[in-house]
């Protein structure tokens, strides 16, 4: 098997034009995943949150949901 042996500086520079075009030609691929990773660190902080504070009953949850904005 033939041995690849690629200059770090080459391979750091195909790295960062690689990245460059995926953000100009694939925008809604790129913020589809960011908006992904912040929705999953937003649900992970909450429920966190919620394994620090006491219970409540359903019927509290839905009377609160149920109240005109």
């Amino acid at each position: 098997m033939a041995e690849i042996t690629i200059d770090e500086s080459k391979l750091k520079e195909l790295l960062k034009t690689a990245i460059v075009e995926l953000l100009q030609e694939r925008k809604e691929v790129v913020y589809d995943l960011l908006a992904e990773i912040i929705e999953d660190i937003a649900l992970e902080k909450a429920i966190e949150e919620g394994e620090n504070t006491e219970p409540v009953s359903r019927e509290a949850i839905f009377k609160i949901l149920e109240q005109p904005q």
